[in-house]
């Protein structure tokens, strides 16, 4: 496994406007489970250009539902880098990365390996990967776990103008 020491760049993220008064939070991958993450860990899916974050938010429909795209500045520690991919010299486990996540867990309602392997970022002090979208070959996702930054990470939602919405009322 390939270990970053700082990764600083520009990410994005289509938010579901539900979630988009606590862009930083990752409580909507927490509440219902996302491809690195079991339910009740907050995590937050980003892409590292606005392509990507647009391919992944429309991935499950052709039709493009109501979405408000957000950017981000980024400076974290501690990150699994998977963007070259499954190699032999690593845990067979990674090769489960792009199980069908979404079919194990709400069809069969079995936990899925790739939660295994957000498990297994985390206990080796990770607070996220790197890793290549499905949705968007040539892209690159990021899942951070969001309790597992610390104050030396920088995670910021940019709004210069402060036109996020502050609560959820704005969606309701």
């Amino acid at each position: 496994m390939i270990r970053l020491a700082q990764f600083t760049s520009v990410t994005y993220r289509v938010h579901d406007p539900k979630w988009s008064f606590m862009p930083t939070s990752g409580a909507g991958a927490g509440e219902h489970g996302g491809r690195l993450n079991r339910v009740g860990l907050p995590a937050l899916y980003l892409a590292i250009d606005e392509a990507t974050a647009i391919a992944e938010y429309k991935q499950l429909s052709a039709l493009m539902p109501p979405g408000l795209i957000v950017s981000y500045e980024l400076e974290v520690t501690d990150l699994v880098d998977f963007r070259q991919g499954y190699s032999r010299a690593w845990d067979p486990l990674w090769q489960e990365l792009y199980c069908d996540w979404r079919r194990i867990w709400f069809n069969q309602r079995v936990e899925p390996p790739s939660w295994l392997i957000g498990d297994a970022i985390l206990e080796t002090g990770g607070k996220g990967a790197l890793f290549p979208s499905q949705a968007k070959p040539e892209g690159t996702n990021l899942v951070l776990f969001t309790e597992a930054l610390t104050d030396t990470d920088r995670l910021v939602a940019y709004d210069p103008h402060g036109q996020l919405p502050r609560d959820s009322s704005s969606w309701i």
